[in-house]
């Protein structure tokens, strides 16, 4: 992929509503990364796939960018989300859709 543009367009081709059941064994493995509605999915994604530090730095510090916890999966697992995820490797980048 050329620049950011292009990356965030196939990134964004990648994206897909997602169960649960489908992401538990990430989450198990701890390849799992959830992603505040503050951000965009995508956008997310591309600073990912860039390795963007200070950025994502950031985002961890403001809890923007943070493993899945224990909790957000029990409610995960009753079916209380609508999840959206993208790939960036070896991460599973997920968002709790409104």
């Amino acid at each position: 992929m050329k620049n950011k543009t292009d990356q965030w367009h196939a990134l964004h081709a990648e994206t897909a509503a997602i169960d649960w059941k489908d992401l538990e064994r990430f989450f198990a493995r701890g390849n799992l990364l959830r992603i505040s509605s503050e951000l965009d999915l995508i956008d997310a994604a591309v600073e990912m796939a860039n390795d963007n530090k200070p950025v994502i730095e950031k985002w961890l510090g403001e809890g923007h960018l943070a493993g899945v916890s224990s909790e957000e999966a029990l409610l995960w697992s009753k079916g209380e989300s609508n999840l959206w995820s993208v790939i960036v490797l070896p991460w599973i980048l997920v968002q709790q859709r409104q």
